[in-house]
């Protein structure tokens, strides 16, 4: 039994990432402090501005215990579910949330919806999406919890805006706001 719980009746959570076991904890050093990528206060806006709570109408806005589910629900055989780290590769190798996937959004969700090749291929091969003559049916696409670098990247609500763009429905993408930075100051463990 761990010191340092996740919340009153969690103390760890058992997830895949890349087909392997990880569990999920706090930190249990008391001396620990977050990472020096998430320690800066002061950011340059723009580029690094500050994102509101709700970044689009029907689009839910989570917290680590709501990602913590979807995790747990993914482990538990939801192939509907996704946790999607929309972080340039660079960023991801530095350390992600166990279980999420990399679809970095420089990489395939930048421009404009008219001309992304790489779009398509993530609708459809990632995330469930059929095309049909040029639209989407999102009828069987998975549900999204996408999350970048914190509450002052701009990277997820670019991804999702395009995503609702390409009429991705709301209710099926989920915005982890906090990211890396809150993740990793609650001493979360990081893959």
């Amino acid at each position: 039994m761990t010191d340092y719980n996740i919340c009153v009746d969690m103390s760890t959570v058992e997830v895949l990432h890349l087909g392997k076991p990880v569990t999920i904890q706090r930190e249990q050093d008391p001396t620990a402090t977050i990472r020096a990528d998430y320690a800066a206060t002061a950011r340059k806006c723009p580029p690094y501005c500050i994102q509101p709570m709700q970044l689009a109408p029907g689009v839910e806005t989570f917290a680590e215990l709501e990602v913590l589910d979807y995790l747990k629900r993914i482990r538990a055989g939801d192939e509907s579910l996704m946790v999607v780290d929309s972080r340039t590769p660079d960023w991801y190798a530095k350390g992600t949330i166990p279980g999420a996937v990399n679809i970095p959004y420089a990489q395939n969700m930048a421009g404009q919806a008219t001309d992304l090749p790489g779009v398509k291929r993530t609708l459809s091969e990632l995330f469930g999406a059929q095309e049909n003559g040029g639209t989407y049916d999102f009828s069987n696409a998975h549900a999204l919890a996408i999350f970048c670098n914190g509450p002052w990247c701009g990277q997820t609500p670019n991804y999702m805006r395009t995503l609702l763009a390409l009429g991705y429905p709301a209710d099926k993408l989920k915005w982890y706001r906090g990211g890396m930075q809150d993740w990793c100051s609650l001493g979360l463990t990081v893959i």
